[in-house]
């Protein structure tokens, strides 16, 4: 019971992480990003941050890895808005991260 319990809050919150990588092709991608030029414009407030233990949920709070292995997420920056599923911008402080809109939410966890 104990084991089962430890593997459920293990995937429960790994599974809210907002650990990335940034893959070199669109193909490699489980989301196609576009940083936008105005916070105004985004679906996503991202800020980055130093350590992975800064990480909480879904909060736009993003750690990227070195490794692919590591990452929740693969991300695929993309050239135009329009091939974009998600529109971040990326904020210099910490309690400006958060999303704009619940519409696209889904997509990171």
């Amino acid at each position: 019971m104990r084991l089962f319990l430890a593997v459920f809050l293990i995937s429960f919150f790994s599974a809210n992480s907002q650990t990335l990588y940034s893959v070199d092709y669109k193909s490699q991608a489980d989301i196609n990003v576009f940083v936008v030029d105005y916070k105004s414009q985004a679906d996503l407030l991202v800020y980055k941050v130093d350590y992975k233990s800064q990480v909480k949920g879904n909060e736009g709070l993003w750690f990227f890895v070195d490794y692919k292995s590591q990452a929740d997420f693969k991300l695929f920056f993309v050239e135009y808005r329009s091939q974009a599923d998600l529109k971040i911008y990326f904020v210099d402080y910490k309690s400006q991260a958060g999303w704009t809109s619940n519409e696209k939410k889904h997509l990171l966890y």
